[in-house]
């Protein structure tokens, strides 16, 4: 089994590789082509802004009270989840979010997911997941788009950390509004009953939640109360980008 998966491992690299030269994947930040065995520019690297410390305990936005432990937002609201981390400042990278989600650039993935797993590896494995989970998009977006953004995300992060990647297990059955054009109640209530588990005997106990952008939560936690109600004891996040924390 182990070199049945080296060998097709294997093989995805050399299928990369030969996209690559015909069609060089561009670079996430300025989306020019990269050079040869380059996943962004070299002039660009440094201008997505990672979050640094204070973190808030829980949901990992960057906190301006050193003083605290957790940010205002996890502090009005008790979430579902355990934990979780995003890596870059949504405002550093907002076009760049733009791009990956509406505009194709599914490559920008391989770089997103490259720099979580050199900065956020020992996070992810210090929970103990069983698997990986890409938050789910409505059938209809996915047909729009070509693709779901979390779970090519999703995808390279297991690739990299040898985890599986469920993507079949939890479905989103309602087409809800964008969450960015609605206050906190209507959030809420625009995720009621939006997510349902696809099978009956789920025997995983600690998932990580994949997705591109971390706001409110309150799709992290929707996601993870239909799974807990499933059986999973533990819920994580990771996110490529999380915003700013909540005045």
């Amino acid at each position: 089994m182990k070199r049945t998966y080296k060998y097709q491992k294997k093989i995805e690299k050399c299928w990369e590789s030969g996209l690559d030269l015909v069609f060089p994947p561009r670079c996430p930040v300025c989306d020019k082509p990269v050079p040869p065995t380059e996943l962004i520019c070299p002039a660009c690297r440094e201008k997505f802004v990672e979050v640094k410390a204070p973190l808030c305990l829980k949901c990992g936005k960057q906190i301006r009270d050193d003083r605290e432990e957790y940010c205002r937002g996890c502090r009005l609201v008790m979430h579902e989840f355990e934990r979780g981390r995003g890596l870059f400042t949504y405002r550093s990278m907002a076009e760049s979010m733009y791009r990956f989600k509406y505009a194709g650039r599914r490559e920008y993935a391989r770089f997103y997911g490259e720099q979580i797993v050199r900065r956020l590896g020992k996070t992810i494995r210090g929970w103990k997941p069983d698997a990986l989970i890409p938050v789910p998009v409505h059938s209809s977006r996915k047909r729009e788009r070509g693709y779901n953004q979390a779970e090519v995300l999703a995808k390279e992060i297991g690739k990299k950390m040898d985890i599986p990647v469920e993507r079949r297990l939890l479905k989103r059955v309602k087409k809800t509004v964008p969450q960015k054009l609605l206050d906190d109640k209507g959030r809420q209530n625009n995720l009621k009953r939006a997510f349902k588990i696809c099978r009956n005997d789920v025997k995983l106990k600690v998932i990580v939640m994949i997705d591109d952008i971390y706001t409110t939560g309150s799709t992290i936690d929707a996601c993870a109360a239909v799974l807990k109600s499933a059986g999973v004891e533990k819920v994580y996040y990771i996110t490529a980008a999380i915003g700013k924390e909540l005045l």
